[in-house]
């Protein structure tokens, strides 16, 4: 007999793919698979209104679904999945910098014509945002960065950084993806989350690709947020308050670092969209509709 918790995972699998749908396109001969739901709205100016979501390390763009549902009748809503993610193509480097995500991340938006979206990137997503913002690529006009992960590739980290890379590696190596699924709810939510939280966030984990996944670990380790200050745009900085991954005072340091606005998101972890999505798309909205 199917558990209330199977249950409630086989109805969100089937709101996935009605009313969240992945589709690919082709960017420069490689793909990028992406979610979308809503429509885009317009501003005052006429001018269209999107926003982009990025996922972190361990997710993919399915795991956006509720927050994404929440803004789709205020906007179009966009979550990629990140190279080597879902079916996007990886990237051709062993150890790509953040800005070589961007730099996809950038083919991919003009492929879809969009523009004066707002970005948002959730953990490692935050560093691929922050440096697609800094190569003035242009069409972010507004950069939320919500439990960002911020790098181990300053002189002062980098000695940690090989040391993190190499255990993740090895994790994954020793328990495989099934393995990291079963534990990631530990980590990515708070001790209060709801049993449909815990099981949204081990079957995200699931479908990660290894060789993915092994790339994004390379520019976690190898690359560092401080060099991708998002300067001349309107940002902030958002963080769950019971995260223990990207922690209240490390998201609070990094704010005051790049002179941005700080907020919790209550009764969340590391994971906030997935713990608290309507929290977490009001934050969203508010920001959406500052471009009015």
């Amino acid at each position: 007999m199917q558990t209330a918790a199977e249950g409630q995972l086989e109805d969100a699998l089937d709101l996935l793919e009605s009313a969240f749908p992945e589709h690919s396109v082709d960017v420069g001969g490689s793909m990028v698979s992406y979610r979308t739901c809503g429509r885009e709205s317009s501003s005052e100016s006429g001018t269209g209104r999107s926003v982009v979501l990025l996922h972190g390390i361990g997710s993919g763009a399915a795991s956006w679904l509720q927050c994404a549902l929440k803004l789709q009748q205020d906007t179009r809503v966009i979550a990629w999945n990140a190279p080597g993610y879902g079916k996007s193509s990886p990237l051709p480097m062993t150890h790509p910098s953040a800005a070589d995500y961007a730099s996809r991340l950038q083919q991919f938006l003009q492929t879809l014509g969009l523009k004066n979206y707002v970005l948002v990137g959730h953990s490692l997503g935050a560093m691929m945002a922050s440096a697609h913002v800094a190569a003035v690529h242009g069409g972010a006009a507004q950069l939320l960065l919500i439990s960002p992960a911020q790098g181990y590739g300053s002189d002062d980290k980098r000695m940690r950084g090989q040391e993190i890379a190499q255990q993740r590696l090895d994790v994954l190596d020793k328990l495989g993806v099934d393995g990291m699924a079963l534990k990631s709810p530990e980590r990515m939510l708070s001790a209060q989350a709801g049993e449909p939280a815990r099981a949204w966030v081990r079957w995200n984990t699931q479908k990660l690709n290894p060789a993915g996944y092994a790339q994004a670990v390379h520019m976690l380790c190898g690359d560092d947020i401080q060099r991708y200050v998002p300067a001349g745009l309107s940002a902030a900085v958002y963080c769950g308050a019971a995260d223990i991954v990207t922690t209240p005072q490390d998201s609070r340091a990094l704010a005051d670092s790049f002179k941005l606005p700080f907020q919790l998101i209550d009764d969340a972890g590391h994971a906030c969209y997935v713990e608290q999505p309507e929290a977490v798309a009001a934050v969203i909205r508010h920001h959406l509709y500052q471009l009015s």
